[in-house]
């Protein structure tokens, strides 16, 4: 899975939280078969935070959760 693909599919988990204008990622939102195919997601974006390959903010806000 590219990047961007990994991106795409993490942005249907994004929601507010009980803490007022705070996102977070719910992956209660995702059918229970779809489960591992967004871990991997994850896994993608946070491999390419480790490799420098973009900042943990960039990131954030790829995903609007800032």
């Amino acid at each position: 899975m590219d990047f961007e693909k990994a991106i795409d599919l993490l942005k249907n988990t994004v929601k507010y939280s009980a803490v007022k204008n705070q996102k977070h990622l719910d992956f209660t939102l995702v059918s229970a078969d779809e489960h591992e195919l967004y871990q991997k997601a994850l896994y993608v974006v946070n491999k390419a935070v480790e490799d420098s390959q973009i900042t943990k903010q960039e990131l954030m806000q790829k995903l609007n959760l800032s």
